[in-house]
């Protein structure tokens, strides 16, 4: 998936790519490597600008087509996916942070608007210095090696003066040979871009060349959001080709792709190019944000994805054999443009520190603006948490990990209003429209204090009861359940058939009035403290093993069931093994009709998956935020792993709002669920490894402030619950990217 979340900017990217098919097909730009590196214009690019593709994002007064910097990211990021060869890139973010200068760099607009090629020089970029000079300003230094400056026809670059102040010039460069102004050109590594240092010696300039208003903090995050859109796309074509490939390509008379180890790889290689996606995507929205959060997401989205880009496309290379690794193969040029993006942005360690050291402070907000947008029903939904606010819950949360298990009047009110679960329908919620939920989500997120409600594992039973059940069923549950009163648990998996649920051979029996159950359940989460279970059950022997499953609800009081806690390597007692004898169900139990079980499973496992993924919310970086707060010989290391961490999780977070924005615009579901699950997993092993790495002693004890012993050996609950990750691959590999099976 594109970054694009309307259909507007959909056709808008496809319309991009069609473009660069037609007019620069990748062997098109092979037979012109050495005009791109001499920073020739392309032949196409007149056409190209002309279609207005450069200057989406520019107003209309200047000559653009009055869209948004994110409509701007869907053309760089299309472009960069089709390997358009040239000076778009470098071109869009000249003009993106010319647009800060306001009434001052609207001529610059109207002629990039108007066709002229840039490119802009950070403050970091060079050792450029400014000395006034009559009405003037002479201008002496040289840049840093710098992608598209020889194709620029307008260089716009930030230069110091004797006090140090930065000032932010556009230079046009001299037709005729000048000794004070010259560029010379490099090898590049990105063969579909030039690259060169500008050198300056007395070069002069007028005051009118002088551009005010621009802030070189908020110009370096336009650089690099734009840098990760591009990067988004090189390694989602590379993805796709890669898993394209081992579809078709056969070994030992079968397609590769129904090989295991390498749909797990395409399975891999789809949840990085969807996090770097998501994180540029969300770098470009923080663009009209406080100046805090813009630096937070660029940050982000060079970590996930500018740095990691590179590493992205050789997994993919490494697919295709040793025909990847060579020259005629075009995706060791996507491997090129990968390796110089990253580059061009510095060490990786100084956005990892600089994310470490914002992130002590904040987080990456995931509010969104909506305008007046459905603006009674927000004014509802904030009178109703206002008036929580005022309350309590008597009983709070026993578990770190889902604080929103409190209860009481607090959470009694919320329910009343329908804003436990707002998706359901009424009365037990508000059928909440997809806007409606961002509206929610956002009000709750303006109240931290106010704790969201949640239903624990009854989070993923409530909406197959109230879809399925009966009305009997739907009443005696629905209700305390909001309420938090009555507590779930899953009676899925046994032991000699684990996550293949349809291998189950616990019996349900039927007997006057009801069913008698026999049998073992194994890894049943919290099964010693609920009140009921979702019991998956084999109701006919005889059927195949998918169609004679059928699902109850259980009372977990009843008589012949005996839960066994299962001490974990924590010492915890988070699993249990339950044991049915003789277990009367009565007939109103039963959801659905007989046989109904496995597809009634499925649904709730939907819901599960998704469930699991909001743990991203929960901060996992305690006790490294911990140690990067204290001055020390480790603080730098731990602020590096900070950011590191917290790098992962924005970007998982982004991904998961990205998706309710494509709900909000009509789209249907996609396969966040999947992959956030699995994108949780890695964030929970990065996290848990850098905490070992830098607490030191601290994990010699049990009980330590902050507590390192504990998360770390709570992981395997987290890590299998809900499938393993080996599990989710295979489900992202099978479903979402459709590869054979064996």
């Amino acid at each position: 998936m594109g970054l694009a979340i309307t259909t507007e900017q959909e056709q808008l990217a496809d319309a991009v790519g069609r473009f660069a098919a037609r007019h620069a097909p990748i062997d098109k730009t092979r037979a012109g490597f050495d005009s791109i590196a001499a920073g020739e214009i392309p032949s196409w690019w007149e056409q190209f600008t002309a279609q207005g593709f450069h200057a989406v994002h520019l107003p209309e007064d200047v000559g653009g087509q009055g869209g948004t910097l994110a409509e701007m990211a869907c053309v760089i990021e299309a472009a960069a996916a089709a390997l358009l060869p040239g000076p778009l890139l470098s071109t869009a973010t000249a003009s993106a942070v010319a647009s800060l200068a306001g009434p001052s760099g609207a001529s610059l607009l109207a002629e990039l608007a108007a066709g002229k090629t840039a490119v802009v020089l950070l403050p970091e970029d060079g050792d450029i210095r400014a000395t006034p000079d009559g009405d003037g300003w002479r201008l002496d230094g040289s840049s840093a090696s710098t992608l598209g400056i020889c194709a620029a026809q307008r260089i716009l670059l930030a230069a110091r003066s004797e006090s140090d102040d930065e000032i932010w010039f556009v230079l046009d460069p001299p037709e005729s040979r000048d000794p004070s102004f010259s560029v010379e050109q490099q090898r590049g590594t990105d063969l579909c871009t030039d690259v060169g240092v500008l050198r300056l010696v007395e070069h002069r300039v007028p005051a009118a060349s002088v551009l005010s208003g621009i802030s070189a903090v908020r110009a370096r995050c336009i650089v690099v959001s734009l840098a990760a859109c591009a990067a988004a796309g090189t390694v989602r074509r590379c993805a796709e080709a890669a898993t394209d490939y081992i579809r078709t390509r056969e070994q030992f008379g079968k397609p590769v792709g129904s090989f295991q180890a390498l749909q797990h790889k395409a399975a891999v290689l789809l949840v990085n190019s969807e996090l770097a996606a998501a994180a540029a995507w969300d770098a470009v929205r923080a663009v009209d944000e406080s100046i805090e959060q813009h630096r937070l997401a660029a940050a982000t989205a060079a970590l996930m994805a500018v740095f990691v880009s590179a590493d992205i496309v050789l997994d993919a290379l490494l697919m295709f054999g040793a025909i990847g690794y060579t020259w005629e193969h075009d995706t060791h040029l996507y491997w090129r443009r990968a390796t110089s993006l990253a580059a061009s942005l510095g060490p990786t360690t100084q956005w990892r520190r600089e994310l470490g050291e914002l992130a002590l402070t904040m987080k990456r907000s995931t509010a969104v603006q909506l305008g007046d947008i459905e603006s009674e029903f927000r004014a509802r939904v904030a009178e109703i948490l206002d008036r929580a606010m005022a309350l309590d819950n008597a009983w709070p949360s026993e578990d770190r990990r889902e604080p929103g298990r409190a209860h009481g009047d607090q959470r009694d009110l919320l329910a009343q209003e329908g804003l436990v679960v707002p998706h359901l329908k009424p009365p037990w919620g508000l059928a909440a429209s997809p806007v409606q939920q961002v509206i929610i989500a956002d009000e709750f997120e303006k109240r931290p204090a106010l704790i969201r409600p949640s239903l624990g594992i009854g989070e993923w039973i409530i909406p197959t009861i109230l879809d399925n059940g009966s009305d009997l069923q739907r009443e005696r549950f629905a209700w305390p359940t909001l309420r938090g009163k009555l507590r779930w648990c899953q009676l899925f998996s046994e032991p000699g058939a684990g996550s293949d649920l349809a291998s189950l051979s616990t019996r349900a029996t039927k007997v006057d009035g009801g069913w008698l159950v026999n049998g073992h359940k194994i890894w049943t989460s919290l099964a010693d403290q609920a009140n009921f279970g979702a019991l998956l059950a084999r109701t006919d022997p005889e059927a195949p093993k998918h169609r004679g499953i059928s699902y109850f609800l259980i009372d977990m009081s009843s008589p012949g069931i005996n839960v066994s806690p299962i001490k974990q390597a924590s010492g915890r007692s988070e699993f249990n093994e339950v044991f049915f004898t003789d277990v009367f169900v009565p007939d109103d139990m039963l959801v659905g009709a007989p046989g109904d079980g496995w597809a009634l499973a499925v649904s709730t496992m939907a819901v599960e998956r998704t469930a699991i993924g909001n743990y991203v919310k929960i901060d996992r970086a305690e006790a490294l935020r911990h140690i990067a707060e204290i001055d020390g010989p480790d603080q730098d290391a731990a602020l590096i792993a900070l950011g590191d961490v917290e790098a992962y999780a924005t970007a998982i977070k982004a991904m998961t709002l990205r998706e309710t924005l494509r709900l909000v615009e009509g789209h249907g579901a996609g396969a966040t669920s999947s992959i956030a699950k699995y994108a949780m997993v890695m964030l929970l092993r990065r996290a848990s490894t850098a905490t070992l790495n830098l607490t030191g002693r601290m994990a010699m004890l049990e009980e330590s402030d902050p507590a390192v012993f504990q998360p770390y050996f709570d992981l395997p609950a987290e890590l299998i619950g809900g499938g393993t990750p080996e599990i989710q691959l295979t489900v992202i590999a099978s479903m979402v990217l459709g590869l054979p099976r064996k």
